[in-house]
């Protein structure tokens, strides 16, 4: 799916019936799951991308029954590092409801805390190839279709508090993402011209499977082991569903939610 055309060609109308599709990478569980629910009760239809099938099943499952008698939800397994199962993610996606609208890049892994003298070179790997270019393929895909479509289309980033500042022991995460924001920054100019908007939130401490060991305690830049805390994963939900329904002519280029008491600001 690599972009075609000078992006200055006139681009067809899609059909409103067929609007307001969304592709979640990462959707099975956590932010992904939360952010998919809260744009199904949206409106939105939804592709869930993952690579756990009984989670992505059981999310597709639960918002197609809100939705009797009609398909709002897909389920799609598929590796975002890799470049065939982006591309027939965006298929089906536009095969079954007939646009991609908004993408969230959610999809996102972490590597042990651990030393970077200590970090194994394949942990390294595999979180570049999931968060970066995992987010680049999908982005990718998604100017490929948008740019064909007659209201372009918004991409919304997940690029976490670590995009900013990091937590102890967390090179390859931070650094993915704080790459995270230079891809936004680049895609937000390069969609100027085809309609595109393209925005960055980064979350800090939303409850879910990912920070669960936040609460009970986390190291500190002092060296000291505390818990910090959290707040509910449906503000994510509802920030992303804000960011996703602006007009056109507007965008969100940061958002940072968080839980209010966490140690952010100052951290270290």
């Amino acid at each position: 799916m690599a972009p075609t055309g000078s992006g200055t060609e006139e681009r067809p109308a899609t059909s409103a019936l067929n609007q307001r599709v969304a592709v979640v990478t990462g959707g099975g569980r956590g932010i992904g799951r939360a952010v998919a629910t809260a744009l199904h009760a949206d409106g939105w239809k939804i592709a869930i991308a993952g690579r756990t099938p009984s989670s992505l099943e059981e999310t597709a499952a639960a918002l197609n029954s809100a939705t009797p008698g009609e398909t709002t939800a897909i389920a799609v397994v598929a590796d975002v590092s890799q470049p065939g199962d982006v591309e027939r993610l965006f298929s089906a996606a536009v095969e079954r409801f007939g646009s991609v609208d908004l993408l969230f890049n959610n999809a996102g892994v972490a590597a042990p805390a651990v030393a970077v003298d200590a970090l194994d070179v394949e942990d390294w790997n595999h979180v570049v190839a999931v968060n970066l270019t995992g987010s680049f393929l999908c982005a990718r895909a998604a100017f490929a279709q948008m740019r064909n479509q007659a209201e372009g289309g918004r991409i919304i980033n997940n690029g976490s508090v670590s995009a900013t500042t990091p937590r102890p022991f967390s090179a390859p995460y931070t650094a993915t993402k704080h790459a995270i924001t230079g891809l936004t920054k680049s895609l937000s100019l390069d969609g100027r011209e085809l309609g595109i908007k393209v925005g960055q939130i980064d979350i800090g401490n939303a409850s879910s499977e990912m920070v669960e060991r936040i609460a009970s305690g986390v190291i500190q830049p002092d060296g000291s082991t505390r818990p910090e805390a959290t707040m509910a994963i449906d503000n994510v939900g509802a920030a992303v569903v804000y960011m996703a329904n602006l007009p056109a002519d507007a965008n969100v280029l940061f958002m940072t939610v968080m839980a209010n008491a966490m140690p952010f600001v100052g951290r270290g």
